[in-house]
């Protein structure tokens, strides 16, 4: 991940969007390059592992694919190959974009450590999953970790889980040592620079009244970590505002077409918003600045012919005592700043002036 100062990350999330067909994943790597974001992301699971039998389908799986069937059935029909995995990382290198994929199971993150993930994020779903939040921790990569469904208390405890991991060869026996850890400020010290948290709602899409931008102030506050937004809104502008918020990173779902069927297509971007949204970032980015306030390099110009000095209000002859109704301010290019024009009543005027003459140091 870029850490210049003032970078957005911006992660096109591919997700499951590719419907389980090769031609689909390889051009959405091509859309999420040609947009300019910095990282195109999938998923790799094994359904299997991922969801029993029962597992129901949440509320939009249900209105978004075939109701009768499972959530595990669903699941297969998207499931990412392995070989896959390693064509599509080298093609979105080709394309100058880094290859990132979620695990939602053990093996699957290995095996993306064995692929070389350069960063791993943490589903919102995996957050109080403490075991496999634990291996997260244990590979050592930095962690974008998605806070969506969580209570506060429950994004500390995972931030307890991955401090113990970044400590600790072996799982804890209890979760009492994870808070011991906890509560040393050497082991907390380890998450700065080494975990962004990603404010979510997890509901797709997400009504605007549930977005609670501000919900990013608190997480920054709470654990003065870098923090960002992982967006499931229709449109780009709640990620934009989530910028002009403080947002670090940004993670927007998108599809090569709406209408296809599929969980996440409908609260997805198409390519030509995709590329909308991540052009707008850029441009904000630059226009929040460094937040120094102080003349930009086009004002002086105009700072000189907008602003008023100190001149004659009518004719003062030289010698005379200079009253304050002998003065007023206009635009006159060069002379005293108005806050001069008190401390030269009562002066005596060395010069005759006439009505616009400029006072001069």
């Amino acid at each position: 991940m870029r850490s210049d100062s003032g970078h957005v990350y911006v992660i096109a999330e591919a997700g499951v969007n590719h419907n389980g067909r090769r031609d689909l994943a390889f051009a959405l790597v091509d859309a999420a390059a040609d947009s300019g974001a910095d990282a195109v992301k999938f998923q790799t699971f094994d359904a299997q592992k991922l969801a029993a039998k029962s597992a129901p389908k949440a509320a939009y799986q249900k209105q978004s694919t075939d109701a009768g069937e499972s959530q595990l059935e669903m699941l297969k029909k998207l499931e990412l190959s392995r070989q896959w995995h390693h064509d599509l990382q080298a093609h979105a290198r080709a394309k100058g974009i880094e290859f990132l994929s979620t695990a939602f199971d053990v093996d699957s993150l290995v095996f993306l450590v064995e692929l070389g993930m350069p960063v791993f994020k943490v589903p919102s779903g995996e957050l109080t999953n403490g075991p496999l939040l634990w291996q997260f921790a244990r590979t050592g990569k930095p962690l974008i970790l998605s806070t969506g469904m969580a209570t506060l208390s429950e994004v500390e405890q995972g931030l307890a889980i991955i401090a113990h991991a970044l400590v600790s060869d072996h799982e804890p026996g209890h979760m009492d040592e994870v808070w011991r850890n906890w509560s040393d400020a050497v082991a907390r010290r380890k998450l700065d620079g080494h975990v962004k948290l990603l404010h979510c709602t997890s509901q797709y899409p997400t009504p605007f009244t549930e977005v609670n931008l501000r919900s990013m102030q608190t997480l920054a506050n709470a654990f003065e970590l870098e923090v960002g937004y992982s967006d499931h809104t229709e449109g780009i502008l709640i990620p934009i505002a989530a910028v002009a918020c403080g947002a670090r990173v940004i993670e927007k779902h998108f599809t090569l077409d709406r209408s296809l069927p599929g969980p996440d297509h409908k609260a997805s971007l198409e390519p030509a918003e995709l590329a909308r949204m991540v052009g707008d970032i850029r441009t904000l980015q630059v226009a929040m600045g460094d937040g120094n306030k102080c003349p930009q390099a086009s004002e002086w110009d105009t700072r000189s012919a907008a602003r008023q000095q100190v001149v004659a209000a009518r004719s003062i002859a030289a010698g005379s005592e200079i009253q304050r109704s002998d003065l007023t301010t206009a635009r006159a290019g060069s002379g005293l700043a108005p806050t001069a024009l008190w401390s030269l009543v009562g002066q005596i005027a060395a010069v005759d002036y006439q009505a616009g003459d400029i006072f001069q140091r």
